[in-house]
């Protein structure tokens, strides 16, 4: 159960971007007062967790009425996952993690930015949503896995919420390059993750043979 938390909560971790948030988060609201900013980031860390929720529980039944696979939900999604991991690496901006160039400009001229871009896409973005479907559908049929996949999702974002609340603070002490190595950490993990999904759904497709088969044949051998 402890796997199960340390690897969703990585996962989370590195496809929201609490510290990315933060940082994003304090250069849009640098005019505004104290209470506006935080009443922004209660609204929109409270917005975001109610759409990865909804994601959480209905995400099977999308994936279901579309028709779907899980081992193709899994190879497209630590595809996607691989890419958001090799931009952390790199500290490169990800479109699945952070918003883009124009987002930013749009937002810039925002009283409000609570729901755009706070809430979706900087934290209920594609690369987040497509790990809590990902992540619950591993678990399916397993409800006190799946519960702490849940759990780990509502840590994140709480940590997420802390965050954006002490952002001018976080920015100041860990400053760009102690924010980088953050990252980069985050992203060699999520990368080895990324590739594991792929791994579970090429066996699930049969192209290759499961682990535990591979690893009994090399004790034999």
């Amino acid at each position: 159960m402890l796997e199960v938390f340390v690897v969703s909560f990585t996962t989370f971790f590195a496809t929201v971007g609490p510290l990315d948030a933060a940082a994003i988060f304090a250069g849009l609201t640098a005019s505004a007062g104290l209470r506006q900013r935080r009443t922004m980031a209660v609204r929109g860390t409270l917005i975001a967790t109610i759409i990865l929720l909804c994601f959480a529980f209905f995400g099977n039944y999308i994936l279901s009425f579309l028709g779907i696979s899980l081992a193709a939900l899994r190879i497209a999604g630590g595809i996607l996952l691989l890419l958001i991991g090799v931009d952390m690496v790199f500290a490169r901006s990800s479109g699945g993690t952070s918003t883009t160039a124009e987002e930013e400009n749009e937002a810039a001229g925002r009283n409000d930015i609570s729901v755009f871009p706070l809430a979706t896409p900087l934290l209920a973005g594609p690369g987040t949503m497509g790990a809590v479907i990902l992540l619950m559908s591993n678990h399916e049929g397993v409800y006190a896995d799946q519960a702490i996949v849940i759990a780990a999702l509502l840590a994140t974002m709480l940590l997420t919420l802390s965050l954006l609340l002490l952002s001018s603070q976080v920015h100041r002490i860990l400053g760009v390059t102690g924010m980088h190595v953050i990252g980069r950490v985050f992203g060699v993990i999520l990368t080895a993750l990324a590739i594991q999904f792929v791994i579970n759904g090429l066996e699930d497709v049969g192209l290759i043979a499961p682990q535990a088969a591979l690893m009994q044949t090399d004790v034999i051998g």
